[in-house]
């Protein structure tokens, strides 16, 4: 439960509303009473701001309604000598409302106070102005509350939710960014490190090649830079032709067979930037841990939908799924379609999602 203190909108209404208990100066002012009169009204406003305070501040309501009630004891302890202490009641029945969330309840301690109210106003003899404050009063403003105590509850709770989406928000970012970087990185750094390997090797019998091979792993890791570079701004742009051609020149550095067979197919923007980015991810995996002879790169038209295949001769079911794969389902079945994974004969990807369907929002 949120204090009353922390949960009104306006910070300075908390205490602006402190200037009505100026009530309770009123009689001594008007009658120039005694030093001992003023000492009693003083001591009577440190237990009200006391008590004020702990009620707001508090969040348990197990203290929150014996310090109201306390608040009436001490109302009607001032009542017979100062007709101003009726604020005590006043002030108690205003609070009520954020104390207690159940309006029946709260109408039903209202009309308690009014009792209170009535019983001091009999018992007591005091003018029918007391009766008036302390229990008319009381029970209106009481009563107007509830409205605002529960349209501040309902302010809170949207609060709440607009900082729980905030905060999903951020973390769907973070976990964009991850995910887009391990596509951009992974698929790279594997690229620089078979060259530089198979550059160590030429070096002395082939210089000439090796000298080839280094300026593709400079190639290479410029091109790394500026991809992760766009994917912190959000705004790359994959082309699926590319794609291919780099996943082809990287797979037959690792010593991998390519056959590659592409189909004519009009992709949007979308959906190109995710096909690229899984053609990069399956051809790391290839590379990185399937010790393939050869692969199969297919990407047809079949009945309105796109059909991508990305087979391998490598282990297969040796190896669980990961991050990567993960990843590439999020983003295929956020185009409506599906990723199939058979691992009996080396790994067959099986990729495919309607072209008809286009999304117009950036999928990440």
């Amino acid at each position: 439960m949120t204090s009353i203190a922390k949960s009104r909108v306006h910070g300075w209404s908390f205490y602006l509303i402190l200037a009505y208990f100026g009530f309770f100066f009123l009689q001594p002012i008007l009658t120039h009473a005694g030093w001992r009169e003023w000492l009693l009204t003083l001591l009577g406003t440190a237990i009200f701001l006391a008590l004020y305070f702990a009620v707001c501040i508090l969040e348990d309501k197990r203290w929150q309604l014996p310090l109201l009630a306390f608040m009436l004891v001490v109302g009607t302890l001032y009542a017979r000598s100062n007709g101003g202490a009726c604020v005590f009641f006043v002030f108690a029945a205003a609070l009520l409302p954020y104390v207690l969330e159940n309006e029946v309840i709260v109408l039903a301690f209202l009309f308690a106070i009014l009792v209170v109210a009535a019983l001091d106003w009999r018992l007591l003899h005091l003018d029918g102005w007391f009766m008036l404050y302390a229990g008319g009063l009381s029970f209106v403003v009481g009563g107007s509350n509830i409205y605002f105590a529960q349209r501040q509850r309902m302010y809170n709770k949207l609060q709440s939710a607009n900082e729980e989406i905030e905060h999903l928000a951020k973390v769907a970012e973070r976990e964009r960014i991850a995910r887009d970087l391990h596509d951009v990185l992974g698929h790279t750094l594997s690229v620089i490190i078979l060259k530089s390997e198979l550059a160590g090797k030429l070096i002395d019998r082939d210089p000439e090649r090796a000298k080839t091979e280094i300026e593709d792993v400079e190639r290479t890791s410029r091109a790394a830079l500026a991809d992760v570079r766009s994917t912190i701004r959000g705004y790359r742009a994959h082309s699926v032709e590319t794609e291919l051609k780099q996943a082809k020149a990287a797979l037959e550095t690792a010593g991998v067979t390519v056959k590659s067979e592409t189909g004519e197919l009009k992709l949007t923007p979308v959906q190109e930037s995710v096909v690229a980015l899984v053609v990069r991810e399956a051809v790391t995996n290839i590379v990185r841990h399937a010790g393939a002879q050869n692969c199969l790169l297919r990407m047809t038209p079949l009945n309105g939908s796109c059909r991508l295949e990305i087979h391998d001769d490598g282990c297969g079911g040796k190896h669980a799924e990961g991050n990567g794969l993960r990843g590439m389902r999020e983003r295929i079945e956020a185009l409506g379609g599906t990723l199939v994974r058979d691992t009996a004969n080396g790994t067959k990807l099986t990729i495919q999602f309607p072209l008809a369907s286009v999304l117009d929002k950036e999928v990440h």
